[in-house]
């Protein structure tokens, strides 16, 4: 399993640093396009702002840097912090006394609206109204509900104004605001006209209710991560002075002794150096099935020991540990933003003017029509309110955020929300074959002597492959450990990419690889190894084949499972490998796969994905090697498994922890059902917009209904994404 380093601050890439900021004061999907727009026109910063997450994601080129980010959020009317590791905990603390201070708010709103509420049922009717309250008391009720209450959304409002926008504050008190001031004037000059005093009061008190129902709603949308925060350990049990004694587990260093007691947490990322027991990695991979674990085994912080005592060599600390990375990277694609996303936004950037306008022709037509004011001002106030675009703001950054949790607690990491959109378009998939199709543990199960003895031959190859990464390499290694084999110094060591090895062993002139190399590709005795689905390294000297080694590695027992899935949702399946033909077509066929291309050095992988993708249709990649980078780079989607390495991750759109192949397909589905979530989402969004605003123009809606109506389209569209975390990956 590879370690995936956390960063919560900032991260360098190859064309600036990326910097995190916390954005408070943002209330619907008008405020995050205008504050990115904002943002996106200062030099040297490229922004994306997501809404349901309340951050900002900056990309720094040049002379920006974090104060100019602080700087232009304030002009736009919002706060801004950078993000660091003390960051989640205040938000949740702030988010937690505004909620209680918005809900006492709210229950006062509630017993100041109360006694208007007698008023309204002679608006629904359509009939006269005949106030039941003197007029005078109704404008001591509803003025604090308007401006001690409601102050919030002036305030918004104004900022928004003063930043050269328009959002949702701004609908809000401008409406209420027409049907409080019209309401007063009447009051003061005892004119013969309704009064809508309980009106604007209503709206405001069923906005608090939408708003406080949407907050804890959002909150339930980022539990994935709270409850993957909440696994880690607080203290750790170490060795000092030949005791034990219990420190936090911040202050732990890498190379410190810790032990793990059964049923205890694994405080840190290590290494067992002592004590034999079994690992519950489900947190992680989603895996129940407890993994054992001896000595020279890897731990991962915050899974869960079994019966077994564990000492353990501390490799990763805080942020450097796999759980704190896979943090970092849910936390980074539930602010991303996906391409569906950019429609919403476009429309959101003018939606706000363009109800004005609106609410101001209804005003219009309905006086010059009806010849009734205060009918027409109940109708453009209706317009005003019922407009609000939360729910499209809403709509795709609340289902990413479930989306992506839920693929981190299957042992899916997403990276950015555009490959999770991508991957339900996938038509092609290329596979890498070792450590991806099979374990990636290849073994040494026949040595032919020819010039030469096998422990000989045995000894030279070790030696020649102590310089290699290959995993070949690692199988002779292996091999020749197991004999107690003693590898002799090599000089002039010289690897060749996609041929093998070559140096000197006391003044021998030797090379170690593909049989093609040494031009015995059509051997007979090799060409029989190599049906049989083992791979044929020749050890040669002076153009004489001194050994044969054939190295065999078996097929993930999931592999065959994961292709016939893959190719029952319509994916072309395809094999890459450097092996030879033969060799290829044994395992392709052990594997259920028709189409593979054998003999690929591992830099021609990308041209073959190249071409793929010249064939049409989108083309992912699935690799576990730095060999793979370039190809995973050069792909559409693409696939890292976990137990790859980092170069593989780094280079990948998803991670699948659990180094199975079925994840691909798993990941596929989620893509599926969280494009699924989205575009339900964005459907009612707009056809609430669609259908209400002419009814509220046309006066088949009163402002209160509209209030009403407005609330609950947040929440119902936060609710609706909230239904993924249903979602399971497939026989789980």
């Amino acid at each position: 399993m590879s370690e995936i380093s956390g960063n919560t601050a900032g991260t360098s890439t190859g064309s600036g640093r990326v910097v995190e900021f916390s954005i408070a004061g943002m209330t619907c999907a008008a405020c995050s396009a205008r504050l990115e727009k904002v943002l996106n026109r200062q030099q040297g910063i490229e922004a994306n702002v997501n809404l349901a997450a309340e951050r900002a994601r900056v990309r720094l080129d040049g002379a920006a840097d974090e104060a100019a980010v602080i700087a232009a959020v304030a002009k736009a009317g919002f706060t801004a912090s950078v993000v660091d590791q003390g960051t989640r905990a205040r938000e949740k603390a702030r988010r937690q006394a505004d909620y209680q201070r918005e809900i006492r708010r709210f229950w006062i709103s509630v017993a100041l609206t109360l006694p208007l509420v007698g008023q309204m049922f002679f608006m629904f009717g359509g009939g006269h109204h005949h106030p039941e309250l003197p007029r005078w008391l109704q404008f001591a009720l509803a003025t604090p509900v308007q401006f001690w209450i409601g102050w919030r959304f002036y305030d918004g409002a104004f900022k928004a104004l003063r930043g050269g926008g328009a959002n949702m504050d701004v609908l809000v008190a401008l409406g209420t605001s027409m049907a409080w001031g019209f309401s007063t004037v009447v009051t003061l000059f005892g004119l013969d006209q309704h009064v809508y005093f309980e009106g604007g009061a209503a709206v405001i008190t069923l906005v608090l209710l939408g708003k406080l129902l949407e907050a804890r709603a959002k909150a339930q949308t980022s539990e994935a991560i709270e409850s993957l925060i909440r696994l880690q350990p607080k203290t750790a049990r170490i060795e000092r002075d030949g005791q034990w004694v219990e420190i936090a587990v911040d202050a732990l260093m890498p190379g410190d002794i810790f032990m793990v007691r059964p049923g205890e947490s694994v405080p840190v990322d290590g290494e067992v150096v002592d004590g034999k027991s079994s690992i519950n990695e489900a947190m992680l991979t989603g895996e129940s099935m407890p993994v054992g674990k001896v000595a020279g085994d890897k731990v991962f912080a915050a899974t869960a020991n079994g019966q077994g005592v564990l000492h353990c060599r501390a490799t990763g600390v805080g942020e450097q540990t796999l759980l704190a990375g896979i943090i970092r990277l849910v936390g980074e694609a539930q602010g991303s933003k996906a391409p569906v996303q950019r429609l919403a936004d476009r429309i959101s950037a003018v939606f706000v003017p363009v109800v004005c306008v609106i609410a101001l022709l209804t005003f219009a037509g309905w006086w010059l029509y009806a010849g009734d004011f205060s009918e027409a001002l109940v109708n453009a106030v209706a317009v005003l309110v019922i407009a609000c675009p939360c729910a499209l703001g809403l709509a795709t950054p609340t289902a990413i955020m479930v989306g992506t949790g839920q693929g981190a607690r299957a042992g899916i990491l997403v990276k950015n929300a555009e490959a999770l959109e991508r991957a339900e378009k996938i038509a092609v998939l290329a596979l890498d074959k070792t450590g991806t199709l099979t374990r990636g543990e290849p073994q040494v199960t026949d040595i032919v002597a020819l010039g030469t003895d096998a422990d000989s031959a045995l000894r030279l190859a070790a030696a020649l492959e102590q310089g290699s990464e290959h995993p070949l390499a690692r199988a002779i290694l292996a091999r020749a450990a197991t004999v107690a084999v003693n590898p002799e110094k090599v000089t002039n060591f010289i690897a060749t990419s996609g041929h093998g090895v070559a140096g000197e062993i006391a003044g021998r002139a030797l090379r170690l690889g593909a049989p093609a190399w040494f031009g015995m590709a059509d051997d007979a005795a090799i060409l029989e190894l190599q049906k049989a689905g083992k791979t044929v390294v020749v050890l040669e000297e002076n153009g004489m084949a001194l050994a044969l080694f054939a190295i065999a590695d078996a097929l993930r027992p999931t592999s065959r499972v994961a292709v016939e899935r893959l190719r029952a949702r319509g994916i072309r399946v395809v094999m890459l490998t450097g092996d030879n033909a033969a060799t290829a077509a044994a395992i392709a066929h052990e594997a259920g796969i028709d189409e593979f291309r054998a003999g690929i050095l591992p830099g021609d992988k990308a041209a073959v994905i190249a071409e793929l993708k010249a064939g049409g249709g989108l083309v992912a990649m699935v690799g576990d090697g730095i060999n793979d980078a370039p190809a995973l780079a050069a792909a559409d989607v693409s696939f890292a498994i976990g137990a790859g390495s980092d170069a593989a991750v780094e280079a990948a759109d998803l991670t699948l922890i659990r180094s199975d192949l079925c994840g691909v397909d798993d990941a596929i589905e989620l893509s599926r059902a969280t494009l699924r979530k989205i575009r339900q989402n964005l459907f009612s969004a707009f056809i609430y917009n669609v259908l209400g605003i002419p009814l509220a123009a046309f006066g088949a809606l009163n402002p209160v209904i509209a209030g009403a109506a407005m609330a609950m389209s947040s929440v119902s569209v936060v609710s609706n994404s909230l239904l993924l975390k249903r979602w399971r990956p497939r026989g789980r």
